[in-house]
């Protein structure tokens, strides 16, 4: 079913959720916190949060200030970075590692190559020459043309033809032709 019937159904049984604005955030986390989540889960299971505090450094290298740990980001995230700058700041990447998070201008978000492992192919057995594709690399993502090759390993390498905004590690990567799943796998 389509959300708008869902809604009609919902409306029709007197359901309060059918006028409910739509959500692009996890719903079941209470008022958007993730960090209090986060926190509130690993008290729950007894576990300590470890710490992942580290630097946040510009593209270049330089040290900017600190933060409070790499779980409070996310690739392309602009807001609540704890920075002040004349231009407009956006997470660039995250080094789990080193614990630093780089940040810079909104260009540094653009990259036209994406590299994905735990695939699964749907259409084909398995990825052996490069082939054309639509690549979607999150949940409101415009497909868009790009050439699907093998990597090292079991990996897969997508080569957009126009640069994409914020292509996030950990997020999963879907590959069409046509109305066709080829596959998909996991952005790293």
């Amino acid at each position: 079913m389509r959300k708008p019937d869902v809604r009609v159904m919902a409306s029709d049984a007197g359901l309060d959720v059918a006028t409910k604005p739509d959500s692009q955030e996890i719903c079941f986390i209470p008022g958007g916190d993730y960090q209090a989540f986060l926190q509130a889960y690993l008290d729950e299971q007894g576990e300590p949060l470890p710490d992942s505090s580290g630097e946040l450094v510009a593209a270049n290298g330089e040290v900017l200030g600190r933060h409070t740990g790499i779980h409070n980001f996310t690739v392309g995230q602009r807001k609540g970075l704890g920075l002040t700058s004349p231009n407009p700041l956006y997470v660039l990447a995250i080094h789990p590692d080193s614990h630093q998070v780089t940040v810079g201008g909104e260009s540094g978000l653009m990259t036209r190559e994406l590299h994905a492992n735990r695939l699964n192919w749907i259409s084909i057995p398995a990825l052996t020459e490069p082939i054309r594709v639509l690549a979607k690399v999150r949940h409101r993502h415009e497909p868009q043309p790009a050439t699907l090759m093998p990597g090292p390993g079991d990996t897969a390498i997508a080569l957009f033809d126009e640069p994409q905004r914020a292509i996030t590690p950990g997020q999963a990567a879907i590959f069409y032709q046509g109305d066709e799943v080829v596959g998909g796998g996991w952005i790293i």
